[in-house]
Formats: C-alpha cells, sequence, structure tokens
C-alpha cells in the first residue's frame, strides 16, 4: 500500500516534530511548510492527500491560505484540516465556511489528530472513485493505492500511480504533455513538459514485464492515450 502524504503548514517547530513522529507512527508520509509561501511551492512539486494548516502563520495565514486553495481548481478538493488555538464558536464556523473539512483546538492529542486525519481522508475519497478499476487484468485500487495483475501486486511510484489512474479513467483518448500536466500533477504545477515523459517511461517499465505496457501508447505529435487497441 503507497502511504498517504500530509503537508503540514506550521511555523512553530516543535509542533511539526510532534506531529511528523505521530504521523510516521501510523503509516503517513509528511511534508512540512513554514509558511503558505513554501506550502505553495511543496504543493507545485506533489499535490498531497490531505493538508493540516495552522491558523496562526506569519504573512498569509491559514485560514487565508484554506480559502485560496479551495478556489484553486487543482487544490478545490484537497481536504483541510485547521489547527488553533483559536476556539471561539465564529472562529470554528469561519473555518468551516471557509472550506475546511476539520477542527481541531491547540494543545491537541497528536492521536486525536490521526483519527481526524484518518476520518477526513475516509470521507474524501467518493464511491465512485474509490471502487477498484479492471482492464484486461489490469486492476487499480484507489482506496487502498493497490495495483495488481492477475492478482500480483506491482510496485510504483505515487506519480506513476496517478498517471496509471487518470490514463484508466480516460481511456482511448488522447491527451498532450501540458493536458496531462495539468490533470495529474495540478495546475501551478512547475515542471517541465519533457517530465511527462520520464514517467510515462518508468509506468512503462512497471507494466512491461506483464504486458500491460501495451495499453500506454505514444501518439506521434500529440501526447498519449491508454488503449485496449493496438
Amino acid at each position: 500500500m503507497t502511504e498517504k502524504t500530509i503537508l503540514l503548514v506550521e511555523d512553530e517547530p516543535a509542533i511539526r516534530e510532534m506531529v511528523g513522529f505521530a504521523l510516521s507512527r501510523a503509516g503517513f508520509r509528511m511534508v512540512e511548510a513554514g509558511d503558505a509561501n513554501e506550502a505553495h511551492t511543496r504543493l507545485a512539486e506533489r499535490l498531497p492527500d490531505l493538508v493540516v494548516v495552522d491558523w496562526m502563520l506569519p504573512g498569509t495565514s491559514g485560514i487565508d491560505l484554506a480559502r485560496r486553495l479551495k478556489r484553486e481548481e487543482y487544490t478545490a478538493e484537497l481536504p483541510i484540516i485547521m489547527l488553533t488555538a483559536r476556539g471561539e464558536e465564529d472562529d470554528k464556523v469561519g473555518a468551516l465556511e471557509a472550506g475546511v473539512d476539520d477542527y481541531i483546538t491547540k494543545p491537541f492529542s497528536p492521536r486525536e489528530l490521526v483519527a481526524r486525519i484518518k476520518a477526513v481522508l475516509r470521507r474524501s475519497i467518493p464511491e465512485e472513485q474509490s471502487r477498484p478499476i479492471t482492464v484486461d487484468g489490469l486492476t487499480l485500487d484507489p482506496s487502498s493505492h493497490r495495483v495488481t495483475v492477475d492478482g500480483e501486486a506491482l510496485e510504483m511510484g505515487p506519480t506513476e500511480f496517478r498517471l496509471l489512474h487518470f490514463f484508466m479513467t480516460h481511456p482511448e483518448r488522447v491527451y498532450s504533455r501540458s493536458q496531462l500536466l495539468d490533470r495529474v500533477w495540478g495546475r501551478n504545477t512547475y515542471v517541465e513538459e519533457r517530465t511527462v515523459d520520464v514517467h510515462i517511461l518508468r509506468l512503462r517499465k512497471v507494466l512491461a514485464p506483464s504486458g500491460c505496457d501495451r495499453f500506454v501508447q505514444t501518439v506521434r505529435g500529440a501526447g498519449y492515450r491508454f488503449s485496449l487497441q493496438a
């Protein structure tokens, strides 16, 4: 199972260390950011599965960052949990109205945070998107992040997994490199279009022993498609 990635946006090193330890023990991968600008940099590098953000950040506040993420198409569906010392009802209502999925008041228990992260992640996957997809013996299970061929597990990186998931849910259509960057990496991702070629190559390498690499086809001068037809 591929570990879920949590982006923690928190300016206090002690809290980052405490949360990082708890997330690691629970099987999560944590990425850190000390403020909103650094958070956008981390989001451009890789879209996490969930964001935990402190309300009181230097510069742009956590609540403003949450509003911005919910406005942007590529992060609109990203689950957000707000950490804050502000416990007033109006503050909680304001956070929820900004699109935050859950709200935890400091001081908090790391076990409670982990439990809430797991609960939000379970709620955030639409049922139709969490169902396994099978194409000619190749099965991708979004809920467990597992890919198998005739029951045999395949090991692949998170980007290759997202790329394969996109292809399997959008078959028989050609996508250019720029379209794949938008749909798989997310808008405002500052990477070269040739990066797509690198990950296509890695994906084909994983699929090759089973012969499933034939599904990922290059359309010369246009891009790539996922197809069962030769």
